[in-house]
């Protein structure tokens, strides 16, 4: 029989979050149906009973999918089924890994999986927010060891208040929004972009963030008590206590010396670090190696970060040689590669981002046909770590999670302040040559510099720094360490990512590994953040001070214009045949969109001659006509009466064979003028009730000396010609008899089948 169990959150604005559990996947470990609106989220965990033997990590691994029948779609693509992760999937699961993994215990290393599925949403509110909250809550109710539970919302600032998991309209108002993972007691994560703003309104936002996770984290809590959960018992680790101490006390004083030697180059310091652990190894008896060397590995492990730790705490003195709040040395140059429209490169100490930058037209905006997402992008950032910008001798294996995230975060740092109205659709690639400490800042500011020598009119620079924390509850001590190095990353509490211009927070990544983390710390580092900011925009603003005044040469050139809707369908023309047509012609790329206020049209060339042409030719049919303007037409039709001219493209006009020339002319062969001539007109009438246009060829033709104009009777009042048939008066009832349009008054019909006359 079924005993699920409900616990309901309710939010701020009244909308309420369901977590239920007991229906859906029993099997699993634990299990999570979260329901919000119409947004259906469910959440497995299964954790494998043993660990792997050998590992000595938590292989923990997050997937969240989003199904196209949640929101009522075919997935796109041939196969019409669900593929690979969407970016979108990539970016959520790795927010939801990065605030669980810390939070299993050291010691526990089963393989363990949690899978995060959209079933349904209607697109109002957005699900990534509650992914994190039906993670941690499966975990909840299961018997897995976990040290939560957790719960992550996004926080939005919206006319100068912060709003809990906004929806998406509310969104698009925002000018702040953060997504942070907490406990119940300490922030764990956070990642957000927002418009500039001060590190007090950071904090803020972060404060408002952990007070609505404190409510969802108790709900679980109460769901997991009312289960009786009790979590399982555990052995993934075999200690020898004696190993340990006896490791420490050989290694520590050399490794303190390695790590106070403060030496700049990685690959020295990794090698002395090594070799006095292998020296360990070496010293002991050879029939205890093979079976103890892995664990003296884990313990020399720990007491390397020690040493390093305590140098820093103890006398102010990291890996480098540098002071706490010390960058290393950077230098930078712009136009590196003639080939790309921009091209920069930025290296920091041993961190190194060749940046490239190519402006392209309306056809190479990306396509996002994600289930909830549709739409274009035109400002695109990617981002490339290939293994030797580490000295690994590995193949480059496609894109990684990594790769996804860390260009994610460039690209929120830098799109506030690309121009809002730029014709160009512009794509950053940056590829780090070397690394060890935050390529992703690195990344930030290479494609500032990339996109100032492309000419690209940016608000305002941008640069980013990473900082980091190391922390001794015992002593009370901490230090704040501005621009990290990679091991300073790995041994520290915390890396802290912030980008910005001078006035401001443009985009941050934080991820917390300790506990107990006061905002008082937190505000520190955001301090020091904006002092290491403000350093590295003096070295970009000096390398090149402003913008390109104009784009590289080779760079194509983008000329939009606005027409009116009803003109959209003349541009493209029959099957596309006109803008086909117009391309051809001219050489230019040309596309259309329509839009609110009218049709918006991209002209794109590589020189300035086709530009023209083809502007030419979209004036030509959409400009209005002008009554007195001369115009150079194409002979349509001839009748006896006179021709039809068409005078603009899809714009026929009557040109009246007695407009045709000062001299009368008997009929229409006296005129010349055969099909398919070209002939200048002027438009001399616009009919403003029927829409018609009366060309004139003789307007443009001197007047004869002594010419007279005839009298024009009005109109029904003519005089006659000879032959002219006699006329009849206007009035129906002097015509005679009228015939009834009715079928049976007409006589007999004749069937069409037979060809008799049908009865």
């Amino acid at each position: 029989m079924l005993h699920p169990v409900k616990k309901t959150i309710t939010l701020a604005d009244g909308r309420t979050i369901t977590l239920e559990t007991g229906k859906l996947a029993k099997q699993a470990d634990g299990a999570v149906e979260l329901r919000m609106g119409n947004t259906m989220i469910l959440a497995t965990v299964v954790s494998a009973k043993e660990a792997g033997e050998g590992v000595d990590f938590m292989p923990l691994q997050v997937e969240y999918k989003e199904k196209f029948s949640s929101f009522g779609r075919f997935p796109g693509g041939f196969l019409k089924r669900e593929g690979r992760a969407s970016d979108y999937e990539i970016l959520t699961s790795r927010l939801v890994d990065r605030v669980l993994r810390p939070l299993f215990p050291d010691n526990y290393h089963a393989d363990t999986f949690v899978n995060i599925t959209l079933y349904s949403t209607d697109g109002v509110d957005i699900p990534d927010a509650l992914a994190g909250l039906a993670a941690s809550a499966a975990i909840a109710v299961s018997d897995i060891p976990f040290n939560g539970p957790i719960s992550e919302v996004r926080v939005a600032r919206i006319d100068g208040q912060f709003v809990i998991n906004p929806t998406f309209d509310q969104l698009e108002k925002a000018d702040m929004e953060l997504m942070v993972g907490a406990t119940y007691d300490n922030i764990m994560m956070v990642e957000g972009e927002m418009n500039e703003v001060s590190e007090a309104d950071l904090l803020a936002a972060l404060k408002a963030a952990h007070a609505a996770i404190k409510e969802q984290c108790v709900a679980q809590m109460e769901l997991a008590k009312e289960l009786g959960i009790e979590k399982r018992e555990y052995c993934h680790e075999v200690n020898d206590e004696e190993l340990r101490k006896d490791v420490h006390d050989k290694c520590y004083d050399k490794a303190y010396k390695i790590a106070q030697a403060g030496c700049a180059d990685k690959h020295w310091r990794q090698d002395q670090f090594d070799a006095i652990c292998q020296e360990y190894i070496d010293a002991m008896p050879e029939e205890e190696r093979d079976e103890k060397t892995p664990l003296v590995k884990r313990y020399y492990h720990d007491v390397e970060k020690e040493a390093v730790r305590r140098c820093i705490l103890d006398e102010g003195t990291r890996l480098d040689g540098r002071k706490t709040t010390e960058i290393r040395p950077i230098w930078c140059e712009v136009d590196y590669i003639p080939g790309p429209h921009g091209s920069a490169v930025f290296t920091r100490g041993e961190t190194q981002s060749l940046s490239t930058v190519t402006l392209g037209t309306k056809l190479d905006e990306k396509i996002v046909d994600d289930v909830i997402n549709q739409g274009r992008e035109r400002f695109l950032l990617h981002y490339n770590f290939p293994p030797f910008s580490t000295g690994e001798a590995k193949a480059q294996r496609g894109v990684g999670r990594r790769e996804i995230g860390h260009g994610n975060l460039a690209h929120r740092a830098l799109k506030r302040m690309f121009p809002d109205d730029f014709p160009y659709v512009c794509r950053i690639v940056s590829d780090i040559l070397e690394s060890n400490g935050s390529s992703s800042m690195a990344t930030v500011c290479a494609g500032t510099l990339a996109l100032l020598d492309a000419g690209v009119k940016m608000k305002k620079p941008v640069s980013g720094i990473a900082m980091g924390l190391i922390t001794d509850t015992e002593s009370n001590k901490y230090a704040v360490l501005s621009d990290i190095l990679g091991d300073e990353d790995h041994l520290g509490d915390m890396d802290f990512k912030v980008t910005g211009t001078r006035d401001g927070i443009t985009a941050t990544q934080m991820d917390i590994k300790c506990d107990g983390l006061s905002y008082e710390i937190l505000e520190r580092a955001l301090l020091q953040a904006r002092d290491g900011r403000l350093h590295i925009l003096n070295i970009i603003e000096n390398t090149i001070p402003a913008p390109r005044e104009d784009y590289k040469p080779h760079v194509p050139r983008i000329v939009t214009m606005l027409i009116p809707k009803e003109l959209i369908g003349a541009v493209i023309g029959p099957g596309g045949k006109v803008i086909q047509g117009i391309q051809e012609a001219s050489g230019a790329t040309v596309s259309i969109d329509e839009i609110e206020e009218g049709g918006y049209i991209e002209v794109a060339a590589s020189n300035k001659a086709s530009i023209d042409k083809a502007l030419e030719m979209i004036n030509a049919i959409v400009e209005l006509p002008e009554e007195g303007k001369v115009y150079s037409g194409k002979v349509r039709s001839i009748l006896e009466f006179g021709a039809f001219v068409e005078f603009m493209p899809n714009r026929d006009g009557l040109l009246h064979i007695s407009e045709i020339s000062w001299n009368r002319l008997d009929d229409m062969a006296a005129s010349g003028l055969k099909e398919g001539d070209t002939v200048e007109v002027k438009l001399i009438e616009i009919d403003k009730k029927t829409g018609k246009y009366r060309l004139s060829m003789r307007a443009l033709q001197p007047k004869p000396e002594g010419y007279v104009e005839r009298e024009r009777a009005p109109r029904g009042e003519r005089p006659r010609r000879d032959g002219d048939r006699p006329r009849r008066d206007g009035d129906r009832n002097d015509r005679g008899p009228r015939r009834d349009f009715n079928r049976n008054d007409r006589g007999p019909r004749r069937d069409n089948n037979s060809g008799n006359n049908a009865e």
